[in-house]
């Protein structure tokens, strides 16, 4: 006969050090449920003839140690950081844009008390969440007015149901695409009220299919920026100041759906002064991908909207950012869908630290994506040198440097490739497949992929400061 005497209450486990020490962290009720659900499990082994359960001694540690294993996978938070070792900048799988130090920190400053969210601090009255970040993106964007949504497609969601909700809107054929996890304009649209009117063919879509098309019913004209794809060969698309001239010959307004979010980085330069001259300033912008349209350029050539999102190319949260015309920007901002759309105070505190970087002309040094960007080949090869020389030290491990590539990712630039240095690693005893695997079981999990038959740790993606963390994880395998 068993003799379940030997298993401790409740109450007495209680008393123990290490089971206070899980009351502590994760709080009595939680920890009183683990304790009964592993004694439930020790009296059914108890039954079977487990010979390791003889004495209160091994019975007490058998339940602290399988409640504290229940307690660790209940809070473990599914969402944790990873290494990105992939290549791909904008990794949509992996949260997309880090954020730059700054915008970190202000995130830090804003989010552990309260803040002027919707409260105008000179007044002393309410105040208005969405005039967060707007100076900071009509500077950037050169455009009259801005606001910021939870995302891309609910800027555009919102521009349709704000402006078009009803009338028709004129979309090219070869614009209909669908974004990453199957959402596709036409959908949206319908969701908006809007009433798609398709115009041109797949790959060829002229200005006078615009007009033709334009009728008392046409509410606006939306371009799409194909950003995920590449369509080549017998094609024809008008140039924008094209479609902003039909836009105005028609008095339609002129919508365009950026995706990306590319903006130029200003860079300024001081020209020392001559004898009786002052010191002069010039300011140059950068385009980092030139077949990227940038979103100041489009507001140049007259587009009346344009949205983009946050955390692509721009480099920071998650967000939708609605720039344009200030009467229609008013429509926008005051549709009930406004509401259900609107973001947080820790999306514009990431947010405006992040524009303030591109204003001081910074952002390429300190927001990561675009330094991840335009990291040169030659600081990517001293830093996969070095990891390599670390892993020759692991015993049952090899590391080659080859040639490779790294994408942009996101979405963002289709086919543009950034030359790279590869790691390739082998251990022994395990496939490409299950190496890979192993990696992701780490504590960060690293993130690699696979590439002809062979594991490859591309350094782009991976912080400088990670590097030696993750020789280290390797060697600890």
């Amino acid at each position: 006969m068993s003799d379940f005497r030997i298993i401790p209450s409740i109450d007495e486990l209680r008393q123990r050090s290490t089971v206070r020490a899980l009351e502590a962290r994760f709080g009595a009720n939680a920890t009183i449920d683990a304790l009964r659900h592993a004694a439930a499990a020790v009296r059914t082994a108890i039954a079977g003839g487990d010979a390791s359960l003889e004495t209160e001694a091994s019975v007490a540690t058998r339940i602290e140690m399988a409640a504290a294993v229940e307690l660790g996978d209940a809070f473990r938070p599914s969402l944790e950081p990873v290494i990105n070792a992939t290549g791909v900048i904008v990794h949509t799988n992996l949260g997309r844009a880090p954020l730059a130090p700054a915008a970190i920190e202000r995130v830090a400053a804003i989010a552990r008390g309260y803040s002027s969210l919707e409260y105008d601090v000179g007044r002393g009255a309410r105040g208005r969440r969405d005039v967060h970040a707007e100076a900071l993106l009509c500077r950037v964007a050169g455009a009259e007015a801005a606001v910021v949504v939870n995302n891309n497609a609910a800027a555009t969601l919102l521009i349709l149901a704000a402006l078009a909700a009803g009338r028709e809107v004129i979309v090219s054929r070869g614009e209909l695409v669908e974004i990453g996890g199957g959402f596709r304009v036409p959908e949206v649209m319908a969701q908006s009220g809007a009433l798609l009117r398709e115009v041109g063919t797949t790959n060829k879509t002229r200005a006078s299919d615009y007009a033709a098309a334009i009728s008392d019913r046409t509410a606006l004209i939306l371009r799409v920026h194909p950003s995920n794809f590449r369509i080549e060969g017998f094609t024809a698309r008008p140039a924008l100041p094209e479609l902003v001239a039909v836009g105005k010959r028609f008095d339609i307004p002129i919508v365009e759906d950026l995706g990306s979010g590319h903006l130029e980085v200003v860079q300024q330069s001081y020209n020392s002064p001559t004898s009786g001259s002052p010191t002069s300033t010039s300011r140059t912008a950068v385009r980092l991908l030139p077949d990227e349209p940038a979103v100041a350029a489009s507001v140049a050539a007259g587009v009346d909207v344009c949205c983009f999102s946050g955390d692509k190319l721009l480099g920071g949260p998650q967000a939708g950012v609605i720039v344009g015309r200030a009467d229609l920007l008013t429509r926008i901002r005051t549709h009930p869908l406004m509401r259900a759309l609107r973001v947080g105070k820790m999306t514009y505190a990431a947010l405006e630290a992040t524009l303030a970087e591109y204003v001081a002309g910074r952002a390429t040094r300190t927001v990561p994506v675009r330094r991840m960007l335009t990291m040169a080949v030659d600081e990517i090869r001293a830093r996969a040198e070095a990891l390599q020389a670390a892993i020759g030290h692991f015993q049952e491990w090899r590391a080659e440097l080859l040639d490779g590539v790294s994408a942009i990712g996101g979405g963002s630039g289709p086919g543009v490739e950034l030359p790279t240095c590869l790691v390739a690693i082998e251990r022994s005893g395990l496939t490409p497949d299950a190496l890979e695997g192993r990696l992701r079981t780490l504590t960060p999990p690293v993130v690699a992929r696979i590439e002809r038959d062979r594991v490859v740790i591309d350094l782009r993606t991976v912080f400088p400061e990670q590097d030696r963390e993750l020789a280290t994880l390797l060697g600890g395998m």
